[in-house]
């Protein structure tokens, strides 16, 4: 889609669909049912009173989530859109939301090309217009968007153009823009990598997909994939235990990101989970609820991360170096499989009693922070969909935060500010560890049913150094949409936002 930035009047453009962000207020008539709101009524007046006159019959009051697009022969544009946004509209996550319900009209009426303008625009400033218009792109990319490459019959969106009125124009609002496109296909990205079944999307492949970003931006990023055997004389005990059943070998996966000029002023870490499926191992996932069938989603913290590292591979920020860390495998069951009561040594020497086989994730996370930190970071974000106890917690749409640095935490926050992406920051009660206190190893890896996410995060913090400000971030419930069933691309605009205010 090509998205172009003009300053029109609304009755002159011509295309398929013209699409107006109305919110309540802009919706209200006067004594004699007329728009007041000054784009409404230049509109309502070139199509003699059908606009008003519609939207009483449909009672369409700009609420958030409604829309209604009338078909015109007569007018310049084919139809006009009402796009509802609520009693105010402010957020990013709202005008993403209207680049997605545009889109949705787009495919209904199979549009070639759509306008999009803001009923009010005139209390925005500057900044806030570019931040909108950045919004709206990316809520039409993602919206227009389809992962049908395994139907039979795939079908491809026509839209493709996307003219933004009203919030101005120039290299500033073109380069916001370019920002919304490259983020966007950053999150398509994420999300072919989960929607992709694991008998496609093996280690191996999801390895193959890492140096793929790092040859497409070599100017910026290198690769280094280490096999078993290097994971072996590393001492990965933890991460090469949950590999140990599967005929798929396992693959480490170390991604650079260095700027081509200027000084580094920050190191950061990226850290994702990376399991390609989760059968759960000898204690196998059974019984409802266990969702063993979408397991192939249990990579979504290893899909935000490469999804990052190909954004930023795009945007290129200056004065930070990024490290993108997926220890990658799967847990499944055989012979060699890792068994409930196996202790194992992780790369930092701490052992693990295994008291389920199911709590394998945390285990592929512990070598892979440890080995994060031997790289001379400042700071560490993970992501994972470690535990259903945070879904319970929060519900399908929140990702749970853990952090003992409140610096770090206000950095991420500011940064999904802008994503528009959920988190709700939880405790790290330190209390809660005793429950994780093995008799005869250092630590098991599950504690009690209580604090399920508590217990995960702190098991996570055994394996970080005390001087790295470290972030888990768990993500199993907003990975996924299960009303539509598809991945959602979670994470990795909130990522990319993050590093950009590391960088100089």
């Amino acid at each position: 889609i090509s998205f172009a930035a003009k300053e029109i009047d609304v009755a002159e453009w011509k295309g398929d669909i013209l699409a107006v962000g109305v919110t309540e207020k802009d919706m209200s008539k006067d004594e004699n049912y007329k728009f007041q709101n000054s784009i409404l009524k230049k509109l309502d007046g070139l199509l003699g009173g059908m606009l008003a006159e519609a939207s009483s019959e449909e009672d369409f009051t700009g609420k958030a989530g409604k829309s209604m697009v009338l078909r015109l022969p007569s007018c310049g544009s084919k139809r006009v859109g009402l796009i509802g946004l609520g009693k105010t509209a402010s957020s990013p996550a709202s005008f993403q939301r209207l680049g997605e319900a545009v889109a949705a009209a787009a495919k209904t009426a199979q549009a070639n090309s759509v306008a999009i303008v803001l009923a009010s625009s005139e209390g925005l400033s500057n900044e806030s217009k570019l931040s909108t218009a950045s919004a709206i792109a990316s809520g039409t990319v993602l919206g227009i968007y389809e992962d049908s490459r395994y139907k039979s019959e795939p079908r491809k969106p026509k839209l493709n153009s996307v003219d933004i009125i009203g919030l101005g124009t120039g290299p500033e609002l073109e380069k916001m823009l370019k920002y919304a496109e490259n983020v966007s296909s950053a999150i398509i990205f994420g999300r072919e990598l989960v929607n992709s079944p694991a008998n496609v999307l093996t280690p191996a492949a999801l390895a193959a997909e890492a140096s793929n970003i790092a040859s497409l931006y070599s100017d910026v990023l290198s690769a280094n994939i280490l096999s078993a055997e290097q994971c072996k004389e590393l001492k990965m005990g933890s991460y090469l235990g949950v590999a140990a059943a599967s005929a798929n070998p396992p693959h480490f996966i170390h991604l650079c990101y260095k700027p081509s000029s200027g000084p580094i002023k920050t190191k950061l870490a990226l850290v994702g989970k990376g399991l390609t499926f989760d059968s759960g191992g000898y204690n196998i996932k059974t019984g409802a609820g266990c969702s063993i069938d979408i397991m192939k989603t249990d990579m979504g913290g290893s899909a935000a991360v490469l999804g990052a590292a190909k954004a930023l591979g795009q945007i290129k920020p200056p004065g930070v170096e990024v490290h993108f860390i997926v220890a990658s495998c799967e847990n499944m069951i055989s012979g060699t499989g890792m068994r409930p009561g196996d202790i194992i040594t992780a790369s930092n020497g701490k052992t693990i009693e295994v008291n389920n086989t199911d709590a394998e994730g945390r285990l592929t996370l512990a070598d892979a922070l440890v080995y994060a930190c031997k790289q001379g970071v400042d700071k560490i974000v993970d992501l994972a969909t470690l535990t259903g106890a945070c879904i319970v917690a929060l519900g399908p749409s929140i990702a749970g935060v853990f952090t003992p640095s409140d610096d770090l935490a206000k950095e991420v926050f500011e940064a999904s500010e802008v994503s528009g992406e959920k988190f709700w920051r939880m405790p790290l009660e330190e209390s809660y560890w005793e429950s994780m206190k093995s008799g005869v190893a250092d630590m098991v890896n599950t504690g009690g049913r209580q604090g399920g996410a508590i217990t995960a995060a702190l098991f996570l913090k055994q394996f970080v150094d005390e001087k790295v400000q470290w972030m888990h971030i768990d993500l199993a419930g907003p990975v996924w949409n299960d009303k539509k069933r598809v991945a959602t691309g979670f994470g990795i605009a909130t990522l990319v936002e993050w590093v950009l205010k590391n960088s100089s």
